[in-house]
């Protein structure tokens, strides 16, 4: 039986891990994808689906705590028993920072995850479940080729003057400045564009991703110009769980009148606020919009406010507007939200075809609106096995 070179495609969470199985091609093609949840809470699942939903697998543990080593090996030995005729020839892992020496994907190596381990200040709570599975593969899997894909990469050729804040020296050098991130998904939709519109690839795009983790990116001749987050994941617009930007003199006052200490105040930023914080309902963009509690409404309505204003922000780096494009889990299957955005930049020139929009067509503008709006699926997965599968070949 001849076998199928195969690409896994990681994506570690600090209690679960997503994977994709791609078949190794011209243009990457994914046959099964599915998660390992419940890490280190003694109910482990495992799911694997193919390419029409359908359950190929399943398992779970009970009793037994899981961690990220155990279900990536795991994970290996279930291609290599149930799935005899494709072999793994290079695992691409979704790594959220890389710092300012990583701007492009890159092969890893002992030395290479040793610099990135040392980035984990920079993103505490996401840093190290990206890496944790590449140290278990290194240790029981050594020959494999693994690939480092990085969130932050795609904005590495900003201008200076987008990644300073007004610090002195002595802290910028020490790599405080603004990195940005969801970069994988950008750099997926701006790969789309050409083909959708080849003029508007070359012009001035502001792409929404809005989701649980939500941020907005300017784009510009197929290059990120600017982006809503900033040093961490935490800045930007309100999310899911996130408060997304705020003034940082709040920050003082809750060490100095409210006596919080650093883990407290991270707690609070990170996963009690946003949707969630401001609601008290939940973060689930479909639950707010489906309750009558005047504070699920109010929660949206700041959702849509800030996305408005962070839109007309990086439409004034660019200098000006052609392009909005919706994706990711809200940007996607929202229509309410992206009307509502829609309207709040009508002034600048988008005019928003409703019908396209309710039924969830890829261009959602009509056909005399000066600015075009766009909703596209994002792949972040199939940008990685591109990498991927390019940095092997390479060699």
């Amino acid at each position: 039986m001849t076998t199928q070179d195969t690409i896994l495609v990681i994506n570690a969470g600090s209690s679960s891990i997503k994977f994709t199985l791609f078949l190794d091609k011209a243009e990457p093609e994914s046959f099964l994808k599915g998660t390992i949840e419940g890490l280190y809470t003694g109910s482990a699942h495992f799911v694997a689906h193919d390419t029409a939903g359908s359950i190929v697998s399943e398992r779970r543990w009970s009793g037994t705590v899981q961690d990220h080593a155990g279900m990536t090996k795991y994970l290996l030995e279930f291609v290599k028993t149930h799935l005899g005729n494709h072999e793994i020839v290079a695992i691409g892992h979704r790594v959220v920072h890389g710092g300012s020496e990583y701007g492009a994907p890159v092969r890893l190596d002992e030395i290479v995850l040793s610099k990135l381990h040392r980035l984990v200040p920079l993103a505490p709570l996401h840093q190290p479940h990206n890496l944790a599975p590449v140290r278990s593969i290194f240790d029981f899997a050594p020959t494999i080729f693994q690939v480092a894909c990085f969130d932050t990469a795609f904005h590495a050729g900003q201008p200076p003057i987008a990644q300073s804040f007004a610090l002195p020296p002595d802290v910028t050098e020490k790599g405080v400045k603004r990195y940005g991130f969801h970069g994988l998904s950008y750099e997926f939709i701006a790969s789309r564009m050409p083909s959708l519109d080849p003029a508007l690839s070359n012009g001035k795009v502001v792409v929404a991703h809005l989701g649980n983790g939500a941020s907005l990116c300017a784009i510009e001749n197929g290059k990120s110009i600017a982006s809503t987050m900033g040093f961490t994941a935490l800045d930007g617009l309100p999310m899911g769980t996130r408060s997304g930007s705020i003034d940082p003199g709040v920050i003082l006052y809750l060490i100095d009148e409210l006596k919080m200490g650093p883990r407290d105040i991270e707690n609070l930023l990170y996963r009690r606020s946003g949707l969630l914080g401001v609601s008290g309902i939940s973060s689930d963009m479909r639950t707010l919009e489906s309750s009558t509690d005047p504070r699920a409404k109010f929660a949206v309505e700041l959702f849509v406010y800030r996305t408005v204003r962070e839109v007309a922000s990086l439409a004034a780096a660019m200098g000006g507007l052609d392009g909005l494009v919706f994706t990711a889990g809200i940007g996607e299957h929202s229509g309410k939200v992206r009307k509502a955005v829609s309207d709040g930049v009508a002034w600048m020139g988008l005019e928003l075809d409703e019908e396209a929009n309710t039924e969830g067509r890829v261009w959602i503008s009509t056909s005399n609106s000066r600015v075009s709006a766009w909703k596209i699926s994002t792949d972040e997965e199939l940008m990685i096995a591109r990498h991927t599968s390019r940095i092997r070949a390479a060699g």
